[in-house]
């Protein structure tokens, strides 16, 4: 019997959530200053359906939890008709000569424009990528400057207005519908990442950027700033982060560089990163005018033939089999918000005590402190681009693709309304947010793949797409349309396999990858949230579920890796409402599989990918 009541389930993550405390660790790592401050925490908040501020606003809202979520204090449904408006009063803001302060959101669902008293700074389309607005020009000035020349401003009113149109257009939206069932899961809106300023130079580092060459020890760096400006690094000694925050290595090496313009570097008893060894180089960047903390790692992954000739996945010039999880990154009190820095962190820790090397991050972008973590505790991640289009055609993306596959016939992108991408400015849209996709989390040693399609929601253009991707990035590799709809480009021949028998066909030029399979549904009445039932194959007990697993490995997985198979994401690391197929329970209080089963299996199908390391 179907129950669309969700009962309201919690991590052990909010048990003690202050509105004082929430989030305030710093949300950028890879370009850190010390000028900050975190805006977290109650703001006002109102749902009208018109453009114009509200007089009277509604209640609080806990920032950056979105109003449909339990933690935000609100747990209200944003409808595609509604005006979301948030406002607060900023702290008192001191801002010395020639310096600026920048206003900076993780992320805003799904169209945002931002004021200050009553001025409009600047607006930000798209739900999952960060933006910034200069603050400087519009802040309440004094009577009388100081002699010092430094501002000092109070009693400015900052006032965000949202609109989110969720799965009503062709906007990109992961995994997000309002009328949530099955493999669909409850829409969010609004601020779901920290707000936060920072002061900075006029013409501060607004951006880095590594490409590490790790055959030749050197790693290229790109830093830009509105105006080219002499450059001086340290880099600090490898350090293994074990830790949350960075440790005090020596120095390594100094130099001088410029920005805008790319410089290499090279690197004395270079340290590899791996997911076993998570090396990483700490370095300083000082300009005249700014100083910024960064760090890089020195990894490469690509696809070379071993000695047997089958191609596959390399890490560092080894073969390397990364056995992962689809993880989907929702939570049952906040949704696509960590309820806590420490969410994050545990969920990695939580899927590398099971033995698995890599997370894809399936239709959705993290904070930036997420990908932050995989790189300094060793997670390789697969990065999916989040997909938008109009309406999906299940019946075809799913169920006839999938038959389609199964026989061996290639479906052409071409298919445009059958693939939900007739609206041309939605594709331009979608390069546009794959591009800064690249741009905004490029940085990460973590990343590895880039997923631009999967199971052809709104794919198109998909070769020429995946030749973008590869340009933009020449050091990462590219799973161009995970699941059904291979166009024969990329690194990878990506397979999901759930339904029918699975037939491992190499083609002798990429490599072979599993890119979903399981799903395996076992439901704990006090771990879940008490609506329909969603898996591919479903179980009564964890001693079944175990059972089919190791089965599922020794006699599916297991052969193929033999054969040349480089990576298995097996689906999924969480329940998330009614997908009851995660290795973990929704709330992630109970592992449901037996965990030595599965560090086991996960160390044969490691063992078994190594291949042949001796020369032919």
């Amino acid at each position: 019997m179907k129950n669309t009541e969700m009962k309201q389930l919690y991590t052990r993550f909010s048990e003690r959530t202050d509105p004082d405390s929430v989030l305030r660790e710093y949300p950028r790592p890879m370009l850190r200053r010390d000028s900050w401050q975190n805006l977290n925490g109650l703001w006002n908040y109102a749902v009208t359906s018109g453009r114009e501020e509200p007089a009277s606003y509604d209640g609080r809202i806990l920032v950056p939890f979105s109003p449909e979520t339990a933690l935000s204090g609100v747990q209200r449904k944003i409808l595609p008709g509604d005006v979301l408006w948030y406002r607060r009063t900023l702290p008192p803001v001191t801002l010395e000569k020639g310096r600026r302060l920048l206003l900076h959101f993780g992320a805003v669902d799904q169209h945002a424009w931002v004021y200050l008293n009553g001025t409009y700074i600047g607006e930000h389309h798209g739900g999952y990528l960060p933006f910034s607005c200069d603050l400087t020009d519009a802040l309440n000035r004094p009577q009388e400057a100081g002699a010092d020349g430094v501002l000092r401003s109070c009693g400015n009113a900052l006032t965000v207005r949202v609109v989110d149109r969720t799965d009503t257009s062709y906007h990109s939206r992961g995994k997000q519908k309002l009328q949530p069932s099955g493999m669909y899961y409850t829409a969010q809106s609004g601020i779901w990442q920290t707000v936060w300023m920072e002061a900075v130079p006029e013409n501060h580092i607004r951006r880095v950027a590594y490409l590490p060459d790790y055959d030749r020890a050197r790693i290229r760096i790109k830093l830009l700033s509105a105006r080219e400006t002499p450059v001086r690094y340290t880099v600090y000694e490898a350090a293994l982060y074990d830790s949350q925050e960075p440790p005090h290595p020596r120095p390594l090496l100094t130099g001088e560089a410029a920005t805008n313009r790319a410089f290499s570097v090279s690197l004395p008893d270079l340290r590899a990163w791996s997911p076993e060894t998570p090396y990483l180089y700490a370095v300083i960047f000082e300009t005249e005018d700014d100083s910024v903390q960064s760090y890089f790692a020195m990894r490469k992954c690509d696809v070379q033939k071993d000695a047997d000739g089958v191609p596959r996945l390399f890490l560092n010039n080894r073969p390397y089999f990364q056995t992962g999880l689809l993880d989907q990154g929702y939570y049952p009190e906040s949704l696509y918000t960590p309820p806590s820095d420490e969410a994050l962190t545990a969920d990695i820790l939580s899927a590398k005590r099971l033995g698995f090397n890599m997370l894809r991050k399936h239709a959705k972008l993290e904070p930036d402190r997420f990908y932050y973590h995989c790189d300094r505790l060793g997670m390789l991640v697969w990065q999916d681009m989040v997909n938008g289009g109009s309406s999906y055609k299940d019946w075809f993306v799913t169920y006839l693709a999938t038959a389609l596959n199964r026989v061996h016939i290639l479906v052409s992108d071409r298919w445009r309304s059958l693939l939900s991408r007739r609206d041309r400015e939605g594709r331009r849209e979608f390069v546009a947010e794959a591009q800064d996709t690249v741009r905004c989390l490029g940085a990460h040693p973590c990343i590895v793949v880039w997923v631009p399609f999967n199971e052809g929601w709104g794919q198109f253009d998909t070769l020429k797409i995946c030749a973008g991707i590869k340009k933009m990035d020449p050091s990462r590799l590219v799973d161009h349309a995970s699941g059904w709809f291979d166009q024969k480009g990329g690194d990878f021949q990506s397979i999901h396999y759930y339904f029918f028998r699975y037939d491992f066909k190499p083609d002798g030029k990429r490599a072979m990858a599993l890119t979903e399979y399981g799903g395996y549904s076992y439901s704990i009445p006090d771990h879940c949230v008490n609506i329909e039932e969603y898996g591919y194959q479903k179980y009564s007990d964890p001693q079944a579920l175990t059972g089919a697993f190791r089965r599922l490995i020794e006699e599916t997985v297991l052969p193929s890796v033999r054969e040349g198979l480089s990576a298995a994401i097996y689906t999924q690391l969480t329940d998330i409402e009614g997908e009851t197929n995660g290795i973990y329970t929704y709330d992630r209080k109970v592992c449901k599989l037996d965990a030595e089963t599965v560090r086991e299996c996960n160390r044969k199908m490691k063992e078994a990918g190594a291949g042949r390391q001796d020369a032919p």
